[in-house]
């Protein structure tokens, strides 16, 4: 841990939010001179008050630690290059159109990575009506279903929700080319594309 490096970023970020040394100090019951050591550098918060610290300045501990804040690149807003966040536990799902730090359940939460599904794997397509008709024999069982399944096109995702025991039947209005993605719950994320 560089010292120097927190105490400019809990300068930084404390400055950002219009507070003084005295008012950050106060909020955490603490002296003005305590706030001052740390962003000279001449100290570091102590853990146990590392996340009052961290929601008062609205930035992850990670980042205090690390000392910096990083910035997400500026994606050109490309939906189909998304990225999808599965909570093992509770099975939430996020959706992300960049890097962004995503929790859950009291975990961090890797994107997901999608796989290209074989000729086994992928999900029936058929045309009915001027729709997209999207079925699969997968079991569907409390302990293995299709969580979820979605389909990106350059600009916009429709995702539906897959409970489990229930047959996988969706209808999708049909559109251009784009990209079906479903989630696995033990197997993950797959992709086909369909036109």
């Amino acid at each position: 841990m560089d010292n120097e490096k927190i105490g400019k970023l809990i300068y930084q970020l404390r400055k950002e939010k219009g507070l003084t040394q005295k008012q950050l100090a106060d909020e955490m019951h603490l002296s003005d001179r305590t706030i001052s050591k740390w962003e000279r550098g001449y100290g570091c918060p102590d853990i146990t008050l590392l996340p009052q610290l961290s929601a008062l300045l609205e930035v992850p501990i990670e980042d205090l630690l690390d000392g910096e804040v990083t910035m997400n690149e500026i994606v050109g807003g490309n939906m189909k290059k998304s990225l999808y966040y599965v909570c093992p536990n509770c099975t939430n799902i996020g959706l992300a159109t960049g890097n962004f730090t995503v929790s859950c359940c009291g975990r961090k939460l890797e994107p997901l990575e999608a796989k290209k599904a074989t000729d086994a794997e992928k999900l029936n397509v058929e045309m009915i009506d001027n729709e997209w008709f999207i079925s699969s024999e997968h079991p569907m069982t409390k302990e293995h279903y299709i969580s979820f399944v979605a389909f990106a096109t350059g600009e916009q995702i429709q995702l539906i929700k897959q409970y489990p025991e229930w047959g996988l039947n969706v209808r999708l209005p049909k559109k251009k080319l784009g990209q079906m993605l479903w989630y696995d719950t033990n197997d993950g994320l797959f992709y086909q594309y369909i036109r």
